[in-house]
């Protein structure tokens, strides 16, 4: 199973600080977000299918108090807004370029394609990819403001969170959170992946990266109210896109009994994601169980990461 769900930047030290902007004036807890009742969870796996080397076992014991978290990740829309108020820069923007999946880009787009990653062919460093124009200056997000913004950088994600009066969720909140409820399962509604036949998630049907048959209907993104919500009222808390959590990533943890509100290593070299995304399949990755992960660095932005945001309850 191939390691690389994602490609990176080589971080830029000079973007290390997170741009700070001024607060929203909106309401303290908007409609879109769901209250979740705190307790304890089985969080990770020691299932075959889980990946060691990415620190997904042992199963340990994890309690989180209780929590809001957006339903649906934030959308072009919302982070349109946030744009418009504060004349916030994405990471992207600033670089000039973004990581792209290349076989979404047109013909026209060949030209923007400064380069292509060796290992993994099917990536692109494209000048002028950015949340507004997602496979480069060709392309727009006119017909896509429903959809997940993506190519945000998780400092592009905490400038939102902190603009919006919100944060990131921590690992554990998100794992807690994509269960809905299910003990030990593999996706957010049970152990199969297609119940009765019924797509419940954005993810590669086919062979990868060359053919995506689109079974569930989505070549590239989903609309974020797309699909069944899981036991918790929250949609796509796996496949669509890869989302941005706060915590530093490690492999290891401690050895504790029981977890209390972990929120990861004190310092790291990159951030993790959890979820997934459009691009995950079995063949090639298939991290888009709720137990899985993997990070970026903080600066790095994709045609696969978005996030969602958080807040405390009290």
């Amino acid at each position: 199973m191939a390691k690389c769900c994602t490609v990176k930047r080589d971080t830029d030290p000079n973007l290390r600080e997170i741009e700070l902007v001024k607060p929203w004036k909106g309401e303290k807890v908007p409609d879109s977000m769901v209250l979740l009742e705190g307790g304890e969870f089985l969080m990770g796996t020691e299932d075959k299918d889980g990946h060691i080397s990415d620190g997904e076992g042992p199963v340990r014991k994890t309690y989180v108090d209780s929590f809001y978290l957006d339903a649906y990740a934030v959308s072009n829309a919302r982070y349109l807004e946030f744009i418009k108020d504060t004349g916030y820069r994405t990471d992207a923007e600033k670089y000039g370029w973004s990581f792209v999946f290349l076989p979404f880009l047109p013909e026209i787009g060949r030209k923007d394609v400064k380069q292509v990653v060796r290992e993994t062919p099917w990536w692109g460093a494209v000048e002028g990819a950015s949340w507004l124009h997602p496979e480069g200056p060709c392309s727009s997000i006119e017909d896509r403001m429903d959809h997940p913004v993506v190519h945000v950088s998780w400092q592009d994600a905490m400038a939102f969170c902190q603009w919006s009066g919100m944060r990131l969720p921590t690992e554990a909140e998100w794992e807690f959170a994509a269960r809905g409820g299910t003990v030990q399962k593999k996706f957010p509604w049970g152990d199969d992946l297609n119940p009765d036949g019924e797509h419940r998630c954005n993810i590669w049907q086919g062979n990868f990266p060359h053919e995506n048959e689109a079974e569930d209907e989505f070549l590239g993104t989903a609309p974020v109210h797309t699909f069944e919500p899981n036991g918790y009222g929250l949609y796509n808390m796996t496949g669509n896109t890869w989302e941005w959590c706060s915590d530093w990533f490690s492999p290891f943890y401690p050895r504790e009994k029981v977890y209390r509100n972990p929120q990861g290593p004190a310092q790291g070299d990159t951030k993790i994601i959890r979820g997934g995304s459009f691009l995950c399949h079995e063949s090639y990755c298939n991290r888009y169980r709720v137990s899985a992960r993997t990070s970026n660095t903080i600066d790095s932005s994709t045609t696969h990461m978005g996030f969602r945001c958080a807040k405390d309850s009290r």
